[in-house]
């Protein structure tokens, strides 16, 4: 970790409340994880806006995770248009036919037994990767499995703030 705050995080902190709670939104939808984060701006470097995350990650509430869920698209269907969820589920872009087809069936099974999409850090994992999980963690309590999806969601959440806080001025002004 560098002693120098990242063009990014500055920017980041300087931002109004708005805008702010916009970007941090486009991270993890839960509102209460944004505003918590807002609330303690500035930051002085990348780390202390990761514990943070991590620590407003810790005291949500089953329907603030619920919301959170509800910004992700089911594996292997990001959203269209969304480079953020291509990007992240690149794993499943060259998956066989075969593969995307049981992907779909569980998550269908999943759906209908935890009643949220499935969520996994997906950045870096391979199509049958993803399945394997996915199988393994169907068979998961809803007790057990929110806590998997809370460890998941922080996963995501650092990588898409650090890419929030590395990101140069000039490309996300073009936003």
């Amino acid at each position: 970790m560098t002693s120098v705050q990242t063009p990014g995080l500055s920017r980041f902190n300087t931002l109004p409340e708005s805008a702010a709670r916009a970007a941090l939104h486009e991270v993890c939808a839960s509102s209460a994880w944004g505003g918590r984060l807002v609330a303690q701006r500035p930051y002085a470097h990348a780390e202390d806006l990761f514990l943070a995350s991590d620590a407003a990650l810790a005291e949500l509430t089953a329907e603030d995770l619920s919301e959170a869920m509800a910004g992700h698209p089911p594996i292997g269907r990001p959203k269209p248009g969304d480079p953020t969820s291509s990007r992240e589920q690149r794993g499943m872009a060259g998956a066989s036919e075969e593969l995307k087809a049981e992907m779909l069936e569980l998550n269908l099974a999943y759906q209908e037994r935890f009643g949220h999409v499935f969520l996994i850090c997906a950045t870096g994992a391979t199509g049958e990767q993803m399945r394997d999980a996915m199988r393994t963690r169907i068979e998961n309590s809803p007790e057990a499995e929110r806590e998997v999806v809370r460890t998941e969601l922080g996963k995501i959440n650092r990588i898409r703030l650090t890419r929030l806080v590395e990101s140069p001025v000039e490309q996300e002004e073009k936003h």
